[in-house]
């Protein structure tokens, strides 16, 4: 059992000042999109006009997060508690406080991300780690204190990176670098993953930066940084393949390829898998992003002629907006539609946009994911990942053959 806890925060806020690549920069105040959780007669709840831009009053009160977590565990003890937050984990003001009462000596804490822009001294890993800290997702961005200070905004980064070294030393860390294309990539990138095995970091999650609307800025804050082409998706998976295999670190790339698993979408690569799934009985349409529209056509096409998939012109499939659904082309589609799940608009406007060719098409969100994103399969073996998608893909079958023609 796992007990997951959300200390709240602010981007940027409570970050100790935004990174240069952040991509919560610029964002202000957002109309609502219309999400899964809406009301069937109206556009905008509480998930899709303040929590998708991670609004908080600010990080929680540490008497707050102890309740949270005796409520969850209750009479258990969990095999491990993970601290996350909208804001950097380590500015929250008494992290070693929350860490050594709810590990208690015993259960060991996941510090689900932080940059160590809240660090200052060099010692805070070595007590937090006396503490119960025992994993950590770390973004580095460059071992490069001069890189680190100018685009991370880290005002103290020989400290944090000495933190770091005392982190890779007594836990699992996995690093976390988002490439900008001649600042931390080439020689810089090489230094950075000589050093981070040097330290003992268990893995690395090589990120494209994102920059652009396709890419996911669907606040209209970008570009975050004006001039700058990030990598394409083609180059990211090179690049964290030919890593992977020079460096004892397990090295992916965000968000769409894991050198080790395949994920995301593995059973494109591991197809004698799909004889584990149910068979398709009826015919759909998918709707898919760009990314995953190779990969899920690739599996789909192994199962059934009466399915077929179309794509929008957008990455990532839960950053999916009403505009996607409009500028998409809708010709083959079929009468019944299955869209991504956590696609950022409301039921009606998008029965609207995908009937503007006069059918009467009747749409329907799929399940949670099919697949495990990249950045979450560093934690998990093939066999997980394998497992994860048949279950998921066996979902979707049945889905279809509910609702199907």
């Amino acid at each position: 059992m796992e007990v997951v806890v959300d200390l709240g925060g602010r981007p940027g806020i409570d970050c100790n000042g935004y990174c240069k690549f952040c991509y919560f920069k610029g964002v202000d105040k957002v109309e609502p999109m219309g999400c899964r959780l809406c009301s069937p007669i109206k556009k905008g709840c509480d998930y899709c006009s303040r929590a998708i831009i991670e609004i908080e009053p600010g990080f929680k009160p540490l008497d707050m997060l102890l309740f949270e977590v005796s409520r969850q565990r209750g009479p258990f003890e969990p095999d491990m508690i993970s601290l996350w937050a909208n804001a950097d984990l380590s500015c929250y003001p008494q992290l070693l406080e929350l860490v050594s009462k709810i590990s208690g000596g015993r259960v060991p804490v996941f510090l689900d991300y932080t940059s160590g822009k809240g660090f200052k001294n060099g010692n805070e890993a070595e007590a937090l780690v006396k503490a119960g800290v025992r994993k950590l997702s770390f973004s580095v961005f460059s071992t490069n204190p001069a890189l680190r200070r100018k685009y991370v905004g880290d005002r103290h980064p020989e400290a944090v990176l000495s933190n770091l070294r005392t982190f890779c030393e007594n836990c699992d860390v996995y690093a976390m670098i988002v490439l900008i294309p001649g600042v931390n990539d080439g020689e810089e990138l090489e230094k950075t993953c000589r050093d981070l095995e040097e330290m003992g970091a268990k893995g690395l999650m090589l990120m494209i930066f994102a920059n652009s609307e396709q890419q996911g800025l669907i606040f209209g804050n970008g570009p975050v940084i004006p001039g700058v082409v990030p990598h394409s998706a083609d180059e990211l998976k090179n690049l964290s393949t030919d890593i992977n295999k020079r460096y004892k670190m397990r090295v992916i790339g965000t968000p769409f390829w894991d050198p080790e698993t395949g994920a995301p979408f593995a059973l494109a690569h591991h197809k004698s898998e799909l004889k584990r799934l149910p068979a398709v009985e009826k015919s759909a349409t998918l709707v898919t992003s760009s990314l995953a529209y190779p990969l899920l056509s690739s599996i789909i096409q192994e199962l059934s002629d009466k399915v077929n998939v179309l794509p929008v012109k957008k990455d990532i499939g839960s950053l999916i907006t009403q505009k996607d659904f409009w500028e998409m082309d809708i010709t083959g589609m079929k009468d019944r539609v299955i869209i991504p799940r956590l696609a950022l608009a409301h039921d009606r406007e998008i029965m609207k946009a995908l009937r503007r060719d006069g059918k009467r098409r009747l749409v329907f969100r799929g399940p949670e994911s099919l697949t495990v994103e990249s950045e979450l399969s560093i934690y998990m073996t093939r066999r997980q990942v394998l497992d994860y998608e048949i279950a998921a893909f066996t979902g979707l079958i049945e889905q279809i053959n509910d609702v199907g023609v």
